[in-house]
């Protein structure tokens, strides 16, 4: 079972992390000035990731790929890890998907 985990970046901004059953982050988030509009964020990624079509595969200078999940909007809501195959990136996307919809909420304390 998935889980989202909130964390205060050092210059105070919120982040989140989609984490699966194994540990493994799969899914990062931008950094939001409040706790609030960063849990809106991974309200939004529950919402989306289940629809493949939000989700964008981007490749990277060094030739890795990785992918975004975009809002409605089109707003990116979350990146992935670089991935140095294809079929690890196709895992990692149906990962999000089948992980983010009834992750739980958990907020890591500050360092």
């Amino acid at each position: 079972m998935g889980k989202f985990e909130i964390k205060t970046r050092k210059n105070g901004e919120f982040q989140f992390n989609l984490k699966a059953g194994n540990g493994e982050i799969i899914l990062s988030s931008e950094g939001y000035t409040t706790k609030a509009a960063c849990i809106n964020g991974i309200e939004s990624v529950k919402k989306n990731a289940p629809e493949e079509k939000r989700f964008e595969v981007k490749e990277a200078a060094n030739g890795k790929c990785f992918f975004n999940l975009k809002a409605g909007n089109g707003q990116v809501i979350g990146t992935s890890q670089m991935y140095a195959s294809e079929s690890g990136l196709k895992n990692g996307i149906a990962s999000v998907m089948k992980n983010a919809p009834d992750a739980e909420v958990v907020e890591i304390p500050a360092e």
